[in-house]
């Protein structure tokens, strides 16, 4: 049941995309301090798709336009794209070739302008699309398939054979990879995945850079397990003053171009929350690889550090640098991070047993790897 708004409120928007409890109830959380650094009255829950006039929205995914209510990045955490394919995996590889399947509003501008900051794949929306571009990555090596709707590191699956990928393709939903599409790139090995990001909430601006971990589902799956972020108040110039390490520097300026990308590539892109996953491995040939994975332009797994160091930041004018963490960590009774605040313990029904929280400590500079 929706909580009824008052105007000049935040307001937690609920689209209906498939969110876990344990991110719901975080979801909120997050409002909430939102709220607080706007210094605005939080107005609980509303169901839909779109953003209301006189309300700052926080929606749990990014939105589609027409949304007349949001005017500029400084009437949402989240983002606004003009085609639901932008919001997703899909956009950072091309197509197969002129014949494929595309979604209403596809075109090669965003692959043109960003294609050297990804790593080489392809997008499909039709599986028969899907097998044609696995064959020809195949010729290279290892490929990770993903459903571009998939989060936190699940629906994806490392594929060495044309025998593993007929039997992948054969498990997905045709019409669901009409609508969404797939995802086939190479493969990285000795991989380490990175976060670089920019949050915006009132004039509080931060932007980060850091690094991904990995944790164990109650079944076993490796998956998503928090975010180890180098956070800075300011834009990405006043990021890159603060980080004197080369592969920093090198990964940062991958996202920088991704985004610019969009923004030239996109009509009506507003984004004030901005995260990319950039890779950096050995492509299957022993190669030194790194690329721009995918962006996600709405509340995400790091978003509780993003806000929680703005509020940081708020809270004391003079600091300019902090390290902010997300973690999780599945279990009953795990241990708790030292100096961290719990967000959510509970059995969540689609996850089981789940803790998750935040932590905030004092700048040490990230090693050099």
């Amino acid at each position: 049941m929706s909580e009824v708004q008052s105007p000049g409120a935040v307001v937690l928007l609920q689209t209906g995309q498939a969110v876990a409890a344990h991110e719901r109830h975080v979801h909120r959380h997050l409002a909430m301090q939102i709220a607080e650094l706007l210094g605005m009255p939080f107005a609980g829950v509303r169901q839909g798709c779109h953003a209301a006039p006189q309300q700052y929205v926080v929606p749990d995914a990014t939105l589609i336009a027409p949304q007349p209510a949001v005017r500029s990045d400084a009437d949402l955490y989240g983002g606004v794209v003009s085609q639901p394919f932008m919001a997703g995996k899909a956009i950072s590889h091309p197509l197969i070739d002129a014949n494929a399947h595309a979604p209403v509003g596809w075109n090669e501008r965003f692959i043109q302008l960003a294609g050297k900051v990804v790593l080489p794949g392809y997008s499909a929306f039709d599986v028969d699309d899907a097998l044609r571009a696995g064959r020809r990555l195949l010729e290279q090596g290892a490929i990770r398939a993903k459903q571009v709707e998939a989060r936190a590191g699940r629906g994806q699956q490392v594929i060495a054979s044309q025998t593993e990928l007929e039997h992948w393709l054969g498990q997905q939903d045709r019409t669901q990879v009409h609508q969404e599409g797939l995802v086939l790139e190479l493969n990285l090995s000795e991989v380490t995945t990175y976060s670089v990001g920019q949050a915006r909430v009132g004039n509080l601006v931060a932007s980060y850079f850091g690094t991904q971990q990995l944790t164990r589902t109650n079944d076993g799956e490796a998956v998503y397990g928090g975010s180890d972020l180098w956070v800075v108040r300011g834009d990405y110039q006043a990021l890159l003053r603060q980080l004197d390490m080369p592969l920093a520097r090198r990964v940062i300026g991958l996202a920088q171009r991704y985004e610019q990308a969009a923004e030239a590539a996109f009509p009506g892109f507003i984004a004030s929350r901005r995260n990319c996953d950039v890779a950096v491995g050995r492509d299957p040939a022993g190669q030194h690889c790194s690329g721009v994975l995918e962006q996600s332009w709405r509340i995400g797994g790091a978003s509780s550090a993003e806000i929680h160091a703005l509020a940081a930041f708020a809270h004391d004018p003079s600091l300019q640098r902090i390290q902010a963490g997300s973690w999780e960590i599945y279990g009953t009774a795990p241990p708790i991070p030292d100096g961290a605040l719990v967000l959510y313990q509970g059995d969540d029904p689609s996850t089981g047993p789940l803790t998750t929280g935040v932590r905030l400590s004092p700048w040490q500079p990230p090693a050099n790897p």
